[in-house]
């Protein structure tokens, strides 16, 4: 059985015609010492002399083995080797050692990165004892020469990180293997007859590794779970997330306990709230939407300002701290949105009934009440529990509509707050907010998940209305536990940080956009920085590049997370940031609550380390849910262009390697490769720095941004992967 396949995106080789730019050729004697020395490395404690090293080389000559003969004692002057006792040296294994994570790569290329933030050292697969990725390990740091790459070899795994693997099972002749795309993998693993577990040839399963003997090419698993037959659409949602170890269903005992929550508001869970049942609320989310976890009010106040509430579902009311269902959210962290389903946090029973602000019936919420004047200034604000009964659920498109025409249920209220909303977001923008406006792919699906129709949304003001009014309610909450006076120590709570850019990935996209006309400022201060972006943003609205300058600015950022430690807010451009409003679903958001409502008692600080630990984790579990995400939606996409072969399309070069060209097609933004080695008019050579690949003879060069034509010529679902070839 072989090993895994070399992927299509992987980097290849081209026929040995790939010219080594600004290196010096190694000389006889540097090409001589890195042949013993790579020796050495992998037996390090075997001892040779001049004439077994120079066999083991090849040199049979008098003067090659006096050449070697040579080279060991000047590998023995660099210390690299030692001579033990005249003539007899071996490799000089004393260097460094250092615990760290080790990255495995499926192209060979892993690393050790050490538990001091140094720099990345590359571990040879010879080196790597079949330590996982993930694994924490101690290595030895191999002396090297000057100017060579720094190795390392695993000495000893610490700790196992991963040890499950998700891919299609291969029977044959009494074998079994799985295939597995992972990229951190590089041999498929060998499955035993005893530990199939019932899996046949061609299912999708979950294996877990139990060993990896060292004489062993391929790791020795065990399936775990069989998600189904590949290829059907919820073993391939399931797959990805098994992939991400993300889970697809409820416990039983989760869900017993979801059932045992009373649904029956009684008056002590009414008493002290303050009554907005006979106020003017509604709803607006989603067409396929069923957790509605904010609602928005709106009435006259008596000096004549607008009060609109802002209402987040009481989740923290049915889920007490500690509880089972508590225990379960945290653990997941959050809900994950896959282009078919939703993965809840909580179980339907809460997330969908209990919690989820229903039109027509009485529910709990936390609320930020805000009184604004007609310009939408802030005049007062305060953070009651409340109860309240939703008149409408609205859709964004009825939203949407009632706000166009003023027509229809509401439609007045609708129209002010979208007034008020349009002051807040021009004042949010002129404070030195970025102006991300990005679209949303979406998909038309038939009743088994295959997508009929790939098409995107943008936002339009029904969206922004509801964005500028959570924005607000979670600025005011951060607010009033973040912001001190007289010198008072701050309370520990939960913020949402978004740091300044990485200057050099600012730097780097401001040369990028030159060649589009486009102009960035990098230096000055923050909003001086934020308003140049915004300018481009605008500037690029409506040309064929928009979507790539949106995109690479976006990448320019930092991620925003959670953290103890207020820094701001540097997208929004606020001081102060936190997330309240979508605590069905983030669980952050539940962690706010429970410190709101403790220190508007007037409870303490809560110890910060265990706070920190918990920001830590849901800012992991967001990332890997966001990369499950994406991972649906390729998928989807790859299996959209499946019965697309041989059709052409107009697109945009969205990304430059070494190994190809990724195009977005303007149609459905759907992404592919045109991989170098069919781009056979020419020898084509990478230029990182210009994003670009250049005909070393015809000069033709393909830039990020380009527009091009491609047709469609392989959709490969196992790689959520597609291949073009380009049109002329």
């Amino acid at each position: 059985m072989k090993g895994k396949r070399n992927t299509d995106h992987a980097p290849r080789k081209q026929g040995g015609k790939r010219k080594q730019t600004g290196k010096k050729k190694p000389t006889g004697r540097e090409l001589l010492a890195e042949a013993i020395l790579k020796i050495f490395q992998q037996t390090p404690k075997v001892i040779y002399n001049y004439r077994q090293m120079a066999k083991l080389i090849g040199e049979e000559t008098q003067a090659g083995r006096q050449q070697v003969a040579e080279v060991l004692y000047l590998l023995a002057g660099e210390c690299l080797v030692v001579e033990l006792e005249p003539g007899r040296f071996r490799y000089n294994s004393l260097g460094t050692v250092a615990a760290g994570t080790f990255q495995r790569r499926s192209n060979g290329k892993n690393s050790f990165l050490p538990e001091d933030g140094g720099e990345p050292v590359f571990v040879a697969e010879r080196n790597s004892r079949h330590a996982m990725d993930g694994d924490r390990v101690r290595v030895q740091l191999f002396a090297r020469r000057k100017g060579t790459t720094p190795e390392a070899e695993v000495v000893d795994i610490l700790e196992r990180r991963k040890s499950t693997f998700v891919g299609k099972l291969q029977l044959s002749r009494g074998v079994a293997f799985l295939i597995t795309e992972d990229k951190t993998l590089s041999n498929d693993i060998f499955i035993p007859k005893e530990m199939l577990n019932g899996g046949k040839n061609g299912d999708k399963a979950v294996v877990r590794v139990v060993e990896w003997p060292e004489s062993a090419k391929n790791p020795l698993g065990e399936v775990v779970r069989i998600l189904g037959v590949a290829g059907r659409n919820d073993t391939e949602m399931h797959a990805i997330l098994a992939e991400y170890g993300l889970p697809c269903a409820f416990p039983g005992e989760v869900e017993e306990a979801a059932v045992s929550v009373s649904g029956v508001l009684a008056p002590d869970d009414v008493a002290g709230r303050e009554d907005f049942r006979a106020v003017t609320t509604f709803t607006i989310d989603p067409h396929d939407a069923k957790d509605f976890d904010d609602a928005l009010s709106l009435r006259r106040a008596a000096n004549g300002n607008w009060e609109v509430g802002v209402h987040i579902a009481d989740v923290t009311h049915y889920v007490k701290s500690g509880s089972l269902l508590d225990r379960e959210a945290y653990e997941r962290a959050t809900s994950v949105y896959l282009v078919d389903r939703t993965v809840p946090m909580l179980p339907e029973r809460l997330s969908n009934l209990l919690c989820s602000l229903r039109p027509g019936e009485e529910k709990l919420c936390f609320s930020v009440i805000l009184e604004l004047d007609g310009a939408a200034a802030i005049c007062a604000s305060r953070i009651v529990r409340t109860v309240i009964r939703s008149d409408r659920r609205f859709t964004y498109e009825e939203a949407q509509a009632a706000i166009e025409t003023g027509r229809g249920d509401l439609g007045n209220e609708l129209q002010t707050l979208n007034r008020l909303a349009q002051q807040l977001r021009k004042e949010r923008l002129e404070h030195g907010a970025i102006d991300f406006d990005r679209y949303e792919v979406k998909f038309e699906l038939d009743a088994e998940g295959k997508p009929l129709r790939v098409y995107y949304k943008e936002s339009t003001d029904a969206n922004r209305l509801i964005e500028e009014f959570m924005l607000l309610a979670n600025r005011t909450v951060a607010e009033y536990v973040g912001r001190t006076a007289g010198g008072r120590k701050k309370k520990t709570f939960v913020y949402r940080i978004h740091e300044t850019p990485n200057p050099e990935k600012l730097e780097n996209f401001a040369t990028f956009i030159r060649r589009f006309g486009y102009k960035l400022k990098t230096g000055g201060s923050k909003s001086e920085i934020t308003r140049s972006i915004n300018r481009l943003l605008d500037s690029a609205r409506g040309k064929p590049e928009e979507n790539l300058i949106e995109t690479l600015a976006v990448r320019s950022m930092q991620k925003a997370r959670y953290s103890t430690e207020n820094t701001g807010h540097y997208g929004l451009a606020f001081s102060h940031y936190s997330h309240f409003t979508s605590p069905i679903r983030r669980y952050p958001d539940m962690m706010v609550h429970r410190l709101l409502e403790h220190y508007l008692a007037g409870g303490a600080s809560v110890p910060k380390e265990k706070c920190e630990e918990q920001c830590d984790h849901c800012s992991e579990m967001e990332q890997l849910a966001a990369s499950a995400e994406r991972a649906s939606i390729k998928y989807k996409q790859v299996e959209f262009m499946s019965e697309r072969i041989g059709r052409i399309f107009d697109g945009v070069i969205s990304g430059v390697t070494e190994w190809g060209l990724y195009v977005e097609l303007n149609e459905n933004k759907c992404e592919g490769l045109v991989p170098v080695r069919d781009l056979d008019d020419d020898f084509y050579e990478f230029d990182e720095k210009n994003y670009a690949l250049t005909g070393r003879r015809r000069k033709q060069t393909y830039r990020l941004g380009d527009a091009v034509t491609i047709k469609v010529v392989h959709a490969n679902l196992e790689r959520k992967q597609l291949d073009f070839t380009m049109e002329s």
